[in-house]
């Protein structure tokens, strides 16, 4: 996700954001060194995949402000540990000496963004991640934002450096412990699993290292594993259920036959003992059999683990590709480079960066967040190839916006939904079809406040034309 922003603009609430159509071909941004030049190759109205093509490095003048990543860590730190007034010129007085200590304003979004969601229905809750504030909220399930108030506020706020979650993209819920399980995406790369009823600044039950830039993750609590999709990687790792520390997974999907490109969500289906897994559709090729390059940035977490994926360090140059997104089923026991079940794929599968999954057991349905979109796909449990969804919820009533997880309550039959783009969650029916209206809404901004939807953003551009700022996520 690419956003972009006017040079000169302040911080939430008065931003706004534009987003670019991410289906078109189109020169990518300038940024870094480089201006990038990638082809999209497709029927003329949709792009089907395209990889890189040619690269010009910038002439080197004019001025480049760089965020070197390990000081960009210790930054946030910092942050946490010594609290700055809100606008406040300058930094914290205990960061690490740079140069880029001082701003004269900021872009940032001060309310939390839903990212995930799940429910536990025994004790009648509802469980996000926000990945704006860096917290894990709970709330009554029951809970619906009046029409005039402020926002809801969360029965319980997980949050505070000994949590350990930053950017958390996944969550779980375990309906007999009340175990609450998180996935952080990116500047921790770790999973985290807290107790019933945990409130503050407190620390995990468990915590297990992670290859970087886990999204989604699923439990199966039959078998006693743990799943989580790998993004950055294309990869798919499996963890005993109580794996703690430095354990190992012990399982790990990756290569090239296993159609795993830029995986998100993932669901599982105990019948079937079969996952899905949905991908936005980019990859790359790794080498198995080369020393890893030097002078790449890596989590640097490898070292003695098993069944830990190739990470950029083992990228082969001029693999990278850009495919149709998709949603793909492996077993659960799936292993190494081999190839999915089957493919849900293709113009009439409607799917634009399809992000959050759920299943439900009982009508044998996948429902899809389907980002890009501004809308959910539910498919039939068996469906496979360029097919149509069995019913899409879309259009304004829905109050859709961005949406990123979801959670089908098979017991309550209610279906949630997660709006990055809309400071909100939205609860249907789960048998819910076409533009209707939500039940119920959680908001946790003042209505209308714009989304600034900054999460994990990896660099910065500018367009000096436009003064624009590009900030791709």
């Amino acid at each position: 996700m690419l956003h972009i922003f006017r040079r000169g603009q302040p911080t939430a609430p008065g931003a706004r954001v534009r987003q670019r159509d991410p289906g078109r071909a189109r020169p990518l941004a300038a940024i870094g060194a480089f201006v990038i030049v990638a082809a999209c190759m497709g029927d003329g109205a949709v792009a089907r995949y395209g990889r890189l093509i040619a690269y010009e490095p910038f002439d080197g003048t004019g001025d480049m402000c760089m965020m070197p990543a390990a000081w960009q860590r210790q930054a946030l730190r910092a942050l946490k540990q010594e609290a700055v007034r809100e606008f406040q010129r300058g930094l914290p007085a205990n960061l690490p000496e740079s140069s880029l200590k001082e701003y004269v304003r900021r872009i940032r979004d001060e309310y939390p963004t839903f990212a995930s969601v799940s429910v536990d229905t025994e004790r009648n809750e509802v469980v996000f991640t926000d990945e704006s504030t860096f917290k894990i909220l709970v709330y009554d399930r029951m809970e619906n934002t009046p029409a005039r108030a402020e926002a809801s506020r969360p029965k319980r706020t997980i949050a505070g450096d000994k949590t350990q979650i930053e950017f958390q993209s996944g969550v779980y819920v375990d309906q007999k412990s009340g175990e609450i399980w998180a996935a952080n995406n990116d500047t921790r790369d770790r999973f985290v699993v807290f107790a019933a009823g945990a409130d503050g600044d407190v620390a995990p039950l468990r915590t297990a290292e992670t290859p970087h830039g886990t999204f989604g993750l699923v439990v199966d609590e039959a078998h006693g594993e743990a799943l989580f999709t790998v993004q950055h990687d294309s990869a798919i790792v499996t963890y005993r259920r109580n794996a703690d520390g430095e354990e190992s997974p012990i399982r790990m999907l990756q290569g090239n036959r296993t159609n795993i490109q830029d995986p998100h969500g993932i669901a599982f289906d105990a019948r079937d003992d079969v996952v899905f897994v949905a991908n936005f559709g980019s990859t790359h090729g790794v080498d198995y059999t080369s020393d890893p390059r030097e002078g790449v940035p890596t989590a640097g977490n490898r070292e003695g683990k098993r069944n830990w994926p190739l990470g950029r360090e083992f990228a082969i140059p001029g693999s990278g590709t850009i495919d149709e997104p998709s949603i793909i089923v492996h077993r659960r026991l799936a292993s190494g480079n081999v190839p999915p079940l089957r493919v849900i794929k293709g113009p009439q599968t409607q799917l634009n960066w399809p992000t959050g999954l759920s299943f439900d057991p009982q009508a044998r349905e996948l429902f899809v967040a389907n980002d890009a979109e501004n809308s959910v796909l539910v498919f039939d449990a068996a469906a496979s190839g360029n097919v149509p969804p069995k019913r899409v919820i879309k259009g304004p009533k829905t109050k859709l916006a961005n949406p990123t997880g979801l959670f089908a309550d098979v017991k309550n039959r209610e279906l949630w939904i997660t709006n990055f783009g809309g400071h909100s969650a939205t609860v249907y029916d789960l048998s819910a079809s076409g533009d209707v209206a939500p039940k119920r809404i959680i908001r946790n901004a003042p209505e209308d406040t714009p989304s600034l939807m900054i999460g994990n953003p990896g660099t910065l551009g500018y367009d000096t034309r436009r003064e624009r700022i590009l900030v791709p996520n």
